[in-house]
Protein backbone atom coordinates (compact mmCIF):
# COMPACT_ATOMS: atom_id res chain seq x y z
CA UNK A 1 0.00 0.00 0.00
CA UNK A 2 1.30 3.23 -0.26
CA UNK A 3 0.88 5.34 2.28
CA UNK A 4 1.10 9.38 2.61
CA UNK A 5 3.60 10.98 5.02
CA UNK A 6 2.27 14.58 5.22
CA UNK A 7 4.43 17.15 5.94
CA UNK A 8 5.57 21.03 5.69
CA UNK A 9 9.34 22.02 4.37
CA UNK A 10 10.00 22.07 7.99
CA UNK A 11 9.25 21.81 11.50
CA UNK A 12 8.24 17.83 11.13
CA UNK A 13 9.66 16.30 14.47
CA UNK A 14 12.07 13.92 13.17
CA UNK A 15 11.51 10.82 15.05
CA UNK A 16 7.68 10.79 14.35
CA UNK A 17 8.55 10.97 10.24
CA UNK A 18 11.47 8.43 10.55
CA UNK A 19 10.05 5.52 13.11
CA UNK A 20 6.31 5.52 11.69
CA UNK A 21 8.39 5.41 7.78
CA UNK A 22 10.15 2.46 8.94
CA UNK A 23 7.92 0.69 10.60
CA UNK A 24 5.53 1.34 7.09
CA UNK A 25 8.58 0.18 5.39
CA UNK A 26 8.82 -3.08 7.10
CA UNK A 27 5.47 -3.57 6.84
CA UNK A 28 6.02 -4.03 3.01
CA UNK A 29 4.03 -0.73 2.51
CA UNK A 30 5.47 2.07 0.57
CA UNK A 31 5.75 5.53 2.49
CA UNK A 32 5.74 8.60 0.25
CA UNK A 33 6.61 11.65 1.63
CA UNK A 34 4.19 14.79 0.46
CA UNK A 35 4.53 18.46 1.17
CA UNK A 36 3.52 21.51 0.18
CA UNK A 37 6.81 22.23 -1.79
CA UNK A 38 9.10 20.30 -4.13
CA UNK A 39 12.73 19.54 -3.02
CA UNK A 40 13.70 18.76 0.67
CA UNK A 41 12.03 19.25 3.95
CA UNK A 42 13.94 20.01 7.21
CA UNK A 43 13.22 18.01 10.24
CA UNK A 44 13.53 18.54 13.41
CA UNK A 45 14.92 17.39 16.96
CA UNK A 46 13.10 19.11 19.32
CA UNK A 47 13.84 22.78 18.63
CA UNK A 48 17.45 21.41 16.74
CA UNK A 49 17.55 21.21 13.01
CA UNK A 50 18.13 17.44 12.25
CA UNK A 51 18.41 15.97 9.33
CA UNK A 52 16.79 16.72 5.51
CA UNK A 53 14.66 14.42 3.42
CA UNK A 54 13.81 14.60 -0.70
CA UNK A 55 10.23 15.47 -1.10
CA UNK A 56 8.59 12.34 -3.54
CA UNK A 57 5.21 14.31 -4.68
CA UNK A 58 3.89 17.91 -3.46
CA UNK A 59 0.25 18.50 -2.40
CA UNK A 60 -1.73 20.19 -5.37
CA UNK A 61 0.06 17.30 -8.15
CA UNK A 62 -1.07 14.50 -6.45
CA UNK A 63 -4.55 13.28 -4.47
CA UNK A 64 -5.50 10.87 -1.52
CA UNK A 65 -7.09 8.72 -4.36
CA UNK A 66 -3.31 7.73 -4.92
CA UNK A 67 -3.05 6.58 -1.67
CA UNK A 68 -4.32 3.76 1.03
CA UNK A 69 -3.52 5.58 4.05
CA UNK A 70 -2.12 8.84 5.33
CA UNK A 71 0.51 9.75 8.10
CA UNK A 72 0.60 13.06 9.59
CA UNK A 73 3.87 13.51 11.78
CA UNK A 74 4.20 15.98 14.53
CA UNK A 75 6.75 18.75 15.68
CA UNK A 76 5.12 22.12 17.02
CA UNK A 77 5.70 23.58 13.97
CA UNK A 78 4.74 21.21 11.15
CA UNK A 79 1.38 20.81 11.83
CA UNK A 80 0.90 24.42 12.26
CA UNK A 81 1.99 25.26 8.86
CA UNK A 82 0.03 22.99 7.07
CA UNK A 83 -3.00 23.85 8.53
CA UNK A 84 -2.02 27.21 6.82
CA UNK A 85 -1.87 25.71 3.82
CA UNK A 86 -5.16 25.52 1.84
CA UNK A 87 -4.53 22.51 -0.16
CA UNK A 88 -2.88 20.35 2.48
CA UNK A 89 -5.94 20.93 4.52
CA UNK A 90 -7.79 19.56 1.49
CA UNK A 91 -5.64 17.09 1.38
CA UNK A 92 -6.08 15.64 4.62
CA UNK A 93 -9.55 16.13 4.42
CA UNK A 94 -9.99 14.49 0.97
CA UNK A 95 -8.65 10.96 2.97
CA UNK A 96 -11.72 11.32 5.70
CA UNK A 97 -14.18 11.96 2.47
CA UNK A 98 -12.79 8.56 0.85
CA UNK A 99 -12.76 6.91 4.34
CA UNK A 100 -8.98 6.30 3.59
CA UNK A 101 -7.33 5.30 7.43
CA UNK A 102 -4.98 8.46 8.74
CA UNK A 103 -2.67 8.26 11.49
CA UNK A 104 -1.53 11.59 13.61
CA UNK A 105 0.70 11.80 16.56
CA UNK A 106 1.97 14.54 18.88
CA UNK A 107 0.79 17.92 17.51
CA UNK A 108 -0.39 17.02 14.15
CA UNK A 109 -4.27 16.63 15.04
CA UNK A 110 -4.09 20.59 14.71
CA UNK A 111 -4.23 19.83 11.21
CA UNK A 112 -7.35 17.94 11.43
CA UNK A 113 -8.75 19.98 13.63
CA UNK A 114 -8.52 22.92 10.48
CA UNK A 115 -9.85 20.06 8.56
CA UNK A 116 -12.67 19.79 10.74
CA UNK A 117 -12.53 16.22 10.61
CA UNK A 118 -12.23 15.89 14.81
CA UNK A 119 -16.04 16.79 15.32
CA UNK A 120 -18.08 13.23 17.18
CA UNK A 121 -14.59 11.59 17.34
CA UNK A 122 -12.32 10.73 19.92
CA UNK A 123 -8.88 11.23 20.01
CA UNK A 124 -5.22 11.94 21.62
CA UNK A 125 -2.08 14.66 21.00
CA UNK A 126 -0.10 16.39 22.97
CA UNK A 127 -1.87 17.63 25.82
CA UNK A 128 -1.43 21.24 24.87
CA UNK A 129 -4.44 20.75 21.94
CA UNK A 130 -6.57 19.34 24.34
CA UNK A 131 -9.02 22.48 24.38
CA UNK A 132 -8.48 22.73 20.56
CA UNK A 133 -9.60 19.12 20.10
CA UNK A 134 -12.76 19.74 22.35
CA UNK A 135 -13.86 23.31 20.57
CA UNK A 136 -13.67 21.38 17.80
CA UNK A 137 -15.90 19.08 18.34
CA UNK A 138 -14.02 15.85 19.48
CA UNK A 139 -13.41 14.48 22.78
CA UNK A 140 -9.90 14.42 23.88
CA UNK A 141 -8.39 10.82 26.16
CA UNK A 142 -5.10 10.73 27.80
CA UNK A 143 -3.88 7.54 26.29
CA UNK A 144 -1.02 6.42 24.47
CA UNK A 145 -2.97 5.08 21.29
CA UNK A 146 -6.65 6.22 20.40
CA UNK A 147 -8.18 4.40 17.76
CA UNK A 148 -11.51 5.80 16.45
CA UNK A 149 -13.87 4.64 14.26
CA UNK A 150 -16.98 6.98 13.76
CA UNK A 151 -17.92 5.09 10.76
CA UNK A 152 -16.51 7.19 8.27
CA UNK A 153 -13.07 6.05 8.45
CA UNK A 154 -10.41 4.99 10.88
CA UNK A 155 -8.61 7.65 12.85
CA UNK A 156 -5.22 6.34 14.45
CA UNK A 157 -3.86 9.08 17.44
CA UNK A 158 -1.06 8.97 19.82
CA UNK A 159 0.81 11.91 22.53
CA UNK A 160 4.14 11.80 21.70
CA UNK A 161 7.38 10.36 20.50
CA UNK A 162 7.70 8.20 23.74
CA UNK A 163 4.24 6.48 22.12
CA UNK A 164 5.54 5.61 18.65
CA UNK A 165 5.99 2.50 19.70
CA UNK A 166 2.56 1.56 20.27
CA UNK A 167 1.52 4.44 17.23
CA UNK A 168 3.11 2.18 14.83
CA UNK A 169 1.54 -1.07 15.86
CA UNK A 170 -1.93 0.46 15.87
CA UNK A 171 -1.45 2.30 12.53
CA UNK A 172 -0.09 -1.08 10.60
CA UNK A 173 -2.92 -2.82 12.08
CA UNK A 174 -5.67 -0.27 10.62
CA UNK A 175 -3.96 0.28 7.35
CA UNK A 176 -3.99 -3.82 7.21
CA UNK A 177 -7.84 -3.94 8.16
CA UNK A 178 -8.22 -0.97 5.42
CA UNK A 179 -5.94 -2.72 2.63
CA UNK A 180 -8.39 -6.47 2.87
Amino acid sequence: MRIAFLTAPEGVEQIELTDPWQAAKDAGHEPVLVSTKPGRIQAFDHLDKADTFPVDEVVGETSAASFGALVLPGGVANPDFLRMDEKAVAFVRDFFDQGRPVAAICHAPWTLVEADVVRGRELTSWPSLRTDIRNAGGTWVDEQVKIDDNGTGKLVTSRKPDDLKAFCDAFLHVFAEGAG
